[in-house]
């Protein structure tokens, strides 16, 4: 089983290979440091926490709209050799399990957005520090970085089972966006720890970096996620294979 999955990984390491979603990830987590710093700079008569307010000004588009939509362009792209031509035949006849198949794709966008997470916070520090913020570097900032990959792995698994189905590389895009979107009203109505495009923000703390959660709850609330959305998608590649 090993080295079926090192080999999927392999493959489907190729496709993401120079690819240009590179360059979105890095694009756009500059962009929302760059304007969320403006931001914080311009109005910190009103956004007094330093590093708190910093980081609301910082995550609030990035967690509900830019990362859900780069999440859901990385899962189409995975997917898009596959809707190509007669490549699903291939794809399904390679002597390889079908879990080891989903599970290359769900590795390899779980590492792209753990390399986005971890920029992310990168700007954050830096921006910080350039800030000439006085107070200590948050160490709520790890609990926010863990979490936030936890949940955007949930969003991966989502795209993934979705991107499976669509064959269009534009409309699962969409989706995450407006998944995205509809997390934050989700949020506000406090049902988000029950709604799989919200987790991710509510681990990251989008926008209220103070806004206590019950770990537990949420962890489980991913693991379940995961666990579904996988078991979504395995079984719709084994239909594809009868």
């Amino acid at each position: 089983m090993h080295s079926f999955f090192m080999r999927t990984i392999k493959a489907e390491r190729l496709k993401l290979k120079r690819s240009p979603i590179w360059l979105a990830f890095f694009i756009l987590p500059l962009l929302s440091a760059f304007f969320g710093t403006g931001n914080y700079v311009m109005n910190q008569g009103v956004l007094n926490s330093e590093w708190f307010s910093l980081w609301s000004q910082h995550s609030l588009f990035l967690c509900f709209f830019f990362m859900p939509a780069l999440i859901g362009t990385v899962c189409s792209y995975l997917w898009r050799l596959e809707h190509l031509r007669t490549n699903w035949n291939n794809f399904l006849t390679a002597p390889v399990p079908l879990l080891c198949l989903y599970l290359g794709k769900l590795f390899q966008a779980a590492k792209v957005v753990m390399l986005g997470n971890t920029w992310i916070f990168f700007l954050y520090f830096l921006c910080g520090k350039l800030c000439r913020l006085e107070m200590h570097f948050p160490p709520q900032a790890l609990e926010w970085f863990l979490c936030g990959i936890l949940g955007s792995i949930v969003i991966c698994c989502v795209q993934l089972a979705i991107s499976m189905v669509v064959r269009s590389f534009a409309v699962p895009i969409g989706i995450g966006l407006a998944g995205g979107i509809g997390g934050m009203l989700i949020v506000n109505k406090g049902a988000g720890l029950f709604y799989p495009y919200s987790l991710y923000s509510i681990g990251m703390r989008a926008n209220n970096p103070q806004m206590e959660i019950d770990l537990r709850v949420f962890v489980v609330s991913c693991i379940c996620y995961i666990v579904l959305f996988c078991g979504l998608s395995v079984a719709g590649l084994r239909r594809h294979e009868q």
